[in-house]
C-alpha cells in the first residue's frame, strides 16, 4: 500500500498529517508541521524526510505550499524547550501548527506513539511519515523549515557552523562548544551534564566579561543601567538602559579576535534576531509603559583568545530599526 493509498483508505476528508523535526539536536528550536493533502491528486515523491536527500525535500516543499489544501509551520523556542522539557515542547509545537491551519481539519494523524492533544480528533500512527502521505508531507515541511532557521543562526553564531550539522552533536559542534561554550540558542538543558562533566559553566565562554564591558562602556557615558539579561517568551535582551528621552535595547556581541575573519559582532545582529529583539522590547514596553523613545543598539566586545580579557569595546547607538514587518508589529505605534 503506498502512503496515498493509505489515507485515502481511512475514509475520512479534510484530515491533517502532523510531524516534528529537531528533537534531538543540541541548539535551536524544535519545529512541527501540520498538512492536510487533497486525496485526489498526488504530488509525486511525497516520502519520509528521513529518506530523501536535502535536494529532494527542498524541490518538494514549495510543491507541498503550492498543492496542499492548508498547512501550517510551527515551532517551540529554545527558551520553552529547556523549560518544559523536549517532548512537551514538541506537542507545544505541534498544537500551535494545527491550530495554525487556515482550515479546521477534521481530523489528525500524528506521527509517532504519543498524542500530544491537538484540538480536533486525533490518533497517533507509528512510522507515520513512512505511512501516511499526510504525514509525510507534514515531516518534509517540518525539516526543511528547521534547516533553513539552522542556516539563519549560523549567520549569527558562525563559529558553530549550524549550516553543516543542523545543531546535531557531530564531532565539529562539540569542539566548538568546548572551545567558545554554549550559544543562547544552545538548549542548556541538553548540555548540562556535557559541562558538569568538563568541570564548566554551561553559560557562553565570553558572555559574562563582555556584559560587564558593556554596562562599563555605558555607565561611563552616562547612561542610566534599567534591566540585564530581560527573558520573555518572544526573546532576550542583554541591557536595557536610559538616556536622553531614549529607552535603549542593547544587544552585546562578544567575539575573541581571532575569529574576527568570521565576521564582525555586529554582523550577527540577523535580521531573525532583530526580530527577537524587537518582540522582546515590545513585552518589556508593555509591561513597563513609558513615553520615553526606543532605540536598538549593538556594543561590539572583542576579547582575547588567551586570557579572555577585553580588548575593544565599541557602542553602536541605533544599530538597526526594526519596522512592522517584523512580526507584524508596528514600531511606529510606540
Amino acid at each position: 500500500m503506498t502512503l496515498y493509498e493509505y489515507d485515502r483508505s481511512l475514509g475520512i476528508s479534510g484530515f491533517c498529517g502532523v510531524d516534528e523535526a529537531g528533537r534531538g539536536p543540541l541548539a535551536g528550536d524544535v519545529y512541527a508541521a501540520a498538512v492536510i493533502l487533497p486525496l485526489d491528486a498526488e504530488i509525486p515523491g511525497i516520502n519520509d524526510s528521513k529518506k530523501l536527500t536535502e535536494k529532494k525535500r527542498e524541490a518538494l516543499f514549495p510543491l507541498i505550499l503550492e498543492q496542499a489544501t492548508a498547512w501550517s509551520i510551527a515551532s517551540a523556542s529554545v527558551e520553552e524547550i529547556d523549560r518544559l522539557n523536549i517532548l512537551q515542547a514538541t506537542f507545544l509545537a505541534m498544537r500551535r501548527a494545527v491550530e495554525g491551519l487556515k482550515v479546521k481539519p477534521s481530523f489528525a494523524l500524528i506521527d509517532g506513539n504519543r498524542n500530544p492533544q491537538v484540538s480536533v480528533p486525533s490518533r497517533c500512527v507509528v512510522k507515520g511519515d513512512a505511512t501516511s502521505a499526510s504525514i509525510a508531507a507534514a515531516s518534509i515541511l517540518a525539516k526543511v523549515a528547521r534547516d533553513h532557521s539552522m542556516i539563519e543562526l549560523a549567520q549569527a553564531y558562525p563559529e558553530y557552523q549550524f549550516q553543516k550539522h543542523k545543531g546535531y552533536g557531530t564531532k565539529d559542534h562539540y569542539a566548538a562548544l568546548d572551545k567558545y561554550g554554549a550559544s543562547p540558542v544552545h538548549r542548556m538543558s541538553f548540555l548540562k551534564k556535557y559541562f558538569a562533566e568538563k568541570g564548566e559553566t554551561p553559560s557562553l565562554r565570553h558572555g559574562k566579561a563582555g556584559e560587564e564591558a558593556a554596562a562599563r562602556l555605558l555607565s561611563e557615558n552616562g547612561y542610566l543601567l534599567l534591566e540585564q539579561n530581560y527573558r520573555c517568551p518572544g526573546g532576550e535582551i542583554d541591557w536595557i538602559a536610559q538616556k536622553e528621552g531614549f529607552l535603549v535595547f542593547c544587544e552585546v556581541k562578544a567575539r575573541q579576535s581571532d575569529d574576527l575573519q568570521l565576521s564582525r559582532p555586529a554582523e550577527a545582529v540577523t535580521p531573525a534576531k532583530q526580530k527577537r529583539l524587537f518582540r522582546a522590547a515590545v513585552q518589556y514596553m508593555q509591561e513597563h509603559p513609558t513615553v520615553l523613545q526606543p532605540r536598538f543598539d549593538v556594543i561590539e566586545i572583542v576579547v582575547s583568545p588567551s586570557d579572555g580579557s577585553v580588548l575593544r569595546a565599541e557602542h553602536l547607538p541605533n544599530a538597526f530599526v526594526p519596522d512592522e514587518r517584523n512580526g507584524g508589529l508596528d514600531y511606529a505605534s510606540f
